[in-house]
């Protein structure tokens, strides 16, 4: 009866509220740039604004109960997880964290072939920074606002691989993982401009999610997310005019770098004939 009573007062005063604003504010009253992250405001980072990417709220399920056999599974996988730490794949795991300035384009340059720079690739790495923010935010915004699930080195009151993130990564919700998101956006653009190597990129591209559960900041559940949103969000940009336009130059600065044999080979893959 309490908790209907605290409802029934919250909805009369926001009601109130409401009334109040509607009547004193101006009938469109403008937009605060502050309040604007995307191509609007970073051009650089995004090609999209709000609104253009697939809603992740409506397209993915809620995350796992906390009673569920698939938050079991979450818990199994953060406990294989911390297991990797002191690995080589452990190490892999940390430096995956860094997504920031050219940690990004280093992630993946042995998979794509050729070093992802400003001297060597500037156009390819226009574009995979350019996408960036679209996939690592845009593409998971609207989950991860509504759930705000609290992260796994929060629930387990443990470090990560990188305790130095652990500040700026308790502000933001854990469903859907970002990084994954764009891990996997990344790892499926430059698969496209990459056939030959498509297998060493994708690879990439699921090891980078996997990185969040072994540092602890993701859940698998919130990796699994993540991968749907970054494949969303790459069909979304394929209808960007922006996006392919700089996609067209990547794939011709590529082909120059292929000709020129400063491409590595891909491993190739049997084909089952039957």
């Amino acid at each position: 009866m309490r908790l209907t009573t605290k409802n029934s007062l919250r909805n009369m005063l926001a009601g109130a509220i409401a009334v109040t604003f509607y009547a004193s504010a101006p009938a469109q009253a403008p937009l605060n740039p502050n309040d604007i992250k995307d191509h609007r405001t970073e051009p650089e980072l995004f090609f999209l604004q709000e609104g253009d990417c697939p809603n992740s709220l409506t397209i993915l399920p809620g995350p796992p109960d906390g009673g569920s056999i698939l938050f079991l599974y979450d818990q199994a996988r953060y406990n294989w997880g911390k297991l990797q730490r002191k690995t080589a794949r452990g190490e892999q795991a940390a430096q995956d964290a860094r997504v920031t300035g050219d940690g990004l384009p280093k992630a993946y340059s042995e998979s794509f072939g050729v070093e992802i720079n400003e001297e060597n690739t500037p156009e390819i790495l226009k574009l995979i920074v350019g996408m960036r923010e679209d996939a690592g935010d845009l593409g998971t915004r609207e989950a991860k606002r509504y759930y705000d699930r609290t992260r796994p080195f929060i629930f387990y009151e443990e470090d990560t691989c990188n305790p130095e993130q652990q500040a700026e990564l308790s502000g933001n919700g854990s469903y859907p993982s970002g990084h994954s998101s764009l891990g996997w956006a990344t790892a499926l653009v430059l698969a496209e401009i990459n056939p030959e190597r498509q297998n060493e990129i994708l690879k990439r591209g699921y090891e980078m999610g996997e990185s969040r559960v072994i540092c602890g900041y993701h859940f698998q559940s919130d990796v699994d997310a993540g991968r749907i949103t970054g494949a969303t969000t790459v069909a979304r940009l394929h209808a960007d005019p922006g996006f392919n336009k700089q996609l067209a130059k990547a794939k011709a600065e590529f082909k120059r770098l292929k000709k020129e044999g400063k491409v590595a080979k891909g491993t190739p893959t049997p084909t089952p004939t039957e």
